[in-house]
């Protein structure tokens, strides 16, 4: 067996494939002009050495093999400014502030439809449980605080759907909400890894009609794999950010497919999808051995936090990011299932690391009906994403420019808006979650998230930025 990788380089911005695939990042005074309303960003020597500061915690886009930035390189980031002047944007209202979140059971022998219990169970793989909804509620609440989140009140359920004869056809099933009943259209999984799935446009099309007339946003957590079109092979959500709804399925980001998927366990990740050992092997397995020269590679890790910062900044950023490691690596480790039932320690593991993964997908989602758009600026959990693989390794916190959107989206419902004080409750709120998850096995991404807010709280509050690795 090889020995586990140590971690100790670190990846703090785009990859050696970035500059093969065209993606050039936004250099840092347009990172510093994006977080601003006018678009402009001041000369102030000490403005810009409190944002190389500030970078020390937000690392760059990996952009690897695959990923959505190398796929679209030339895709125009989303500035404050630029979302600030979008006319579609919904503003949050005092009237309309509420996120509701609904989660559909299981499809079921209640359906009366034969086998339909097995539509969420992938093929030939252990079994566990998928996130509870009031685990992922919670969550969506510390996210997107102070906005209150409500689970749906209507009832909401599958059901089967009989043809012109009263025949229960595997075509359709029904999705009831409330006494309303849409027609899903369904097909045969393309790559079988479940039984059949669900058309996500007629998902969302009952969504719209569901949507409460308090609402912000609806978001509605599912547990069949979905399609978008006949092209895709699945597909794991989507937003109407106009309509203000989404919809996420938590089939794909099951854990035990992850062998199926080839998660790397070792680094599939974050934060452990940093480690420069990970992000230079996959280069070189799509360039066929070739990364660039060993000159190239050293400059662009070194471009990696700032272009016009020093060595030390370089080196505090890396700290940081060590920490962040050191805590994920830290909390109880996930268990992989070693049979087709998992134990109650196994299935405990599976069960914890779900809910990380689409808690950060729920989230990233509902952040399309505030109107951000994926990010290019950052790693950050709006960024687009091409594949569950690379989904995995992005994080779970908003970048600067994305947090400042978020800060104008909510300031109309906050008494007393300022927003530095509501920066550090959102993050308390945040912290708060991940210390109820992070000492559970599985537990790891919470518990290097729970690090990282402790270290970014400590900086807004100007104290010396570090993390106690709990144990």
């Amino acid at each position: 067996m090889a020995p586990a990788c140590s971690h100790e380089h670190l990846r703090l911005d785009v990859s050696p494939h970035a500059a093969q695939a065209g993606f050039q990042r936004p250099p840092l005074a347009k990172r510093r002009a994006a977080t601003t309303p006018s678009g402009r960003a001041t000369g102030s020597r000490n403005d810009i050495t409190r944002h190389i500061e500030l970078e020390a915690l937000f690392p760059g886009p990996l952009v690897l093999p695959g990923d959505d930035l190398a796929l679209d390189p030339k895709q125009s980031p989303q500035s404050l400014r630029s979302w600030t002047m979008d006319k579609q944007r919904n503003p949050v209202t005092q009237e309309r502030k509420t996120i509701y979140f609904a989660s559909v059971p299981h499809i079921s022998f209640e359906t009366g439809m034969p086998v339909a219990n097995f539509w969420t169970i992938p093929s030939k793989v252990a079994t566990s449980s998928p996130p509870k909804a009031e685990q992922v509620r919670a969550y969506l609440e510390a996210f997107y605080h102070p906005l209150p989140v409500k689970l749906f009140a209507e009832p909401v359920r599958f059901v089967a759907w009989r043809d012109k004869k009263k025949r229960v056809s595997f075509d359709h099933i029904g999705l009831q909400i409330g006494d309303g009943v849409t027609r899903i259209t369904t097909r045969p999984c393309p790559d079988r890894t479940f039984f059949r799935q669900l058309n996500l446009n007629d998902m969302l099309d009952a969504a719209i009609e569901a949507l409460p007339a308090d609402a912000y946003a609806l978001v509605m957590l599912v547990d069949p794999d979905l399609y978008e079109d006949d092209d895709d092979e699945f597909c794991c959500g989507r937003a109407y950010g106009n309509s203000r709804v989404a919809i996420v399925s938590t089939a794909r980001y099951d854990p035990l497919l992850d062998r199926k998927t080839r998660v790397d366990s070792d680094h599939g990740a974050w934060p452990l999808s940093h480690c420069e050992t990970y992000v230079q092997r996959l280069c070189k397995e799509t360039a066929g051995g070739e990364t660039g020269s060993s000159s190239k590679s050293r400059k662009s890790t070194a471009d990696a936090t700032q272009p016009s910062s020093t060595d030390t900044s370089i080196t505090e950023a890396e700290l940081r990011m060590a920490q962040v490691i050191k805590a994920a690596l830290s909390s109880n480790p996930t268990i992989t299932p070693s049979g087709p039932s998992p134990s109650d320690d196994e299935g405990t593991s599976v069960s914890t690391l779900w809910l990380s993964r689409v808690a950060r997908a729920v989230a990233h989602e509902l952040g399309h009906c505030f109107c951000l758009d994926h990010c290019a600026y950052y790693a950050c959990a709006m960024q687009g994403t091409a594949s569950v693989r690379e989904d995995l390794r992005q994080p779970p916190y908003l970048c600067p420019v994305c947090l400042a959107k978020l800060a104008r989206a909510v300031r109309d419902v906050y008494p007393l808006f300022v927003e530095a004080g509501w920066m550090v409750e959102r993050y308390r709120k945040l912290q708060g979650f991940c210390e109820l998850w992070e000492g559970r096995r599985g537990g790891g991404m919470f518990a290097a998230f729970r690090c990282w807010l402790e270290m970014r709280i400590q900086m807004l509050m100007g104290n010396t930025s570090s993390c106690a690795v709990k144990k």
